[in-house]
């Protein structure tokens, strides 16, 4: 039997029988445990709502769809992204594909293109694909540069409304540190950021004067009722210590909001007593920590002709050991940052166990992608499965942790609000008109 729209009960109170679903999402314990972290379980839907959790085979008398065992996810969490700059490669690729060169090109393409409606028209492509894969929550960042943000930020927020009920957005400005040195472009993009209801954040690097950038831009976000999130050395330099710095800034200002922190390769390339420092400092602070796993091995450590010698991540395995809170992300979407992606949270979480190992157990993977993404962002209502939550679900036919990530589940089935949804992708040729095609 193939999963389908097609084949799921035509009722308002039906049950998903037999399914297996990751533990790590389960809120509550009435399944049966089926070994790797996962349990096996009987939903009840009802009025697009998970009505009851019962164990696997339990449940009679109402319309039934028989899983097989087949794997449910709650809908996923992609916590960071960069909806402004996803599919610009046709337009202006990279040309060397190191970080410089995405610099460069995302450059140039964002000064001749980058018109509010340019931005909007790819933001929907974007989130067409989001969409059909499964994810119900986006955090997205917004190049906030003059003259750009006052173009970007009309686009992100007309996609937020239109989108709104299908997957929620969230906004993030992201502009070089040394901006919040300067007050009056820092009271303009505040003012931008506090009006369209987003959160405030940047790139750190290590200039003389960070200590005083990061307590300006601390403060301000304090006085606004602002979550920050930031990136933080995207770098193979072991000099870039500017995690550190952020954490000590949070400490020294007492900041009560939500403070994330994107990237952090430069730690890996650290000696062991000083990330120690800089992670015992991180968990003291309360940050918590996005990797991005499949842009950071495109771009870190590449030199032509030379293979690299390091997977560019972070050290998510201690960091979680210390309490810190971790996650995984898709980053870029074919653009000079990372020329492939389709913001499927499937691929993401299959390239994240592999890349940063996060097997041997299994049990704890799924959190990456659903539960704690959802806590990070202030979402405790998405990313789990749990009774009298929406019944925003992903359907597989794979039942083990093998079968599951050793395909792409292109098959799947994606129900918003208990109903299966249209899963067909958007045709590139819909961008064709942004290329001159």
């Amino acid at each position: 039997m193939t999963f389908g729209f097609a084949n799921l009960p035509d009722a308002g109170r039906y049950v998903l029988s037999n399914a297996t679903v990751p533990a790590a999402t389960l809120v509550g314990d009435d399944g049966i445990d089926a070994g790797e972290g996962l349990s096996r379980v009987d939903l009840v839907i009802e009025d697009g709502r998970i009505a009851a959790i019962a164990s696997a085979g339990s449940i009679d008398g109402l319309p039934s769809f028989d899983l097989d065992h087949g794997q449910v996810w709650p809908a996923f969490v992609d916590m960071h992204t960069h909806l402004d700059k996803g599919h610009i490669l046709p337009r202006n690729s990279n040309p060397d594909g190191t970080f410089a060169g995405a610099l460069a090109a995302v450059e140039l393409d964002r000064d001749a293109y980058w018109t509010t409606a340019d931005v909007r028209a790819r933001m929907e492509f974007s989130l067409k694909s989001a969409y059909a894969h499964g994810t119900r929550l986006i955090r997205t960042h917004i190049d906030s540069v003059q003259p750009q943000f006052p173009a970007s930020w009309p686009a992100f927020m007309d996609a937020r409304e239109a989108w709104a009920g299908r997957i929620d957005l969230q906004g993030v400005a992201l502009t070089p540190i040394d901006n919040f040195l300067n007050d009056t472009f820092a009271a303009q993009l505040f003012d931008t950021v506090t009006a369209a209801g987003g959160i405030i954040g940047g790139v750190t690097f290590m200039i003389p004067a960070l200590e005083t950038a990061l307590d300006r831009l601390f403060f301000q976000a304090s006085e606004r009722g602002l979550d920050i999130d930031l990136h933080v050395d995207e770098t193979a330099d072991p000099n870039a210590r500017s995690l550190r710095a952020i954490a000590e800034a949070a400490l020294r200002i007492g900041f009560e909001g939500q403070v994330t922190v994107g990237h952090c390769c430069s730690l890996a390339r650290q000696g062991e007593s000083e990330a120690d420092r800089t992670m015992d400092l991180v968990a003291e602070a309360g940050l918590a920590i996005v990797s991005l796993p499949m842009c950071n091995m495109y771009l870190q450590d590449r030199s032509p002709g030379r293979t690299p010698r390091w997977r560019g991540v972070t050290l998510l395995h201690e960091m979680r050991a210390r309490g810190i809170k971790v996650a995984v992300a898709s980053d870029n979407t074919r653009d000079p940052f990372y020329a492939y992606g389709d913001l499927d949270a499937v691929e993401v979480l299959r390239e994240a166990v592999r890349i940063l190992q996060l097997d041997h157990p299994l049990y704890d993977a799924p959190h990456v992608v659903t539960t704690t993404p959802a806590d990070i962002l202030r979402r405790p209502d998405v990313g789990r499965i749990a009774v009298g939550g929406t019944a925003d679900l992903v359907l597989f036919r794979a039942r083990t942790w093998t079968e599951f990530l050793s395909r792409p589940q292109s098959d799947r089935t994606v129900l918003r609000a208990g109903k299966a949804i249209d899963r067909t992708l958007p045709d590139y040729r819909e961008l064709d008109a942004l290329f001159g095609g």
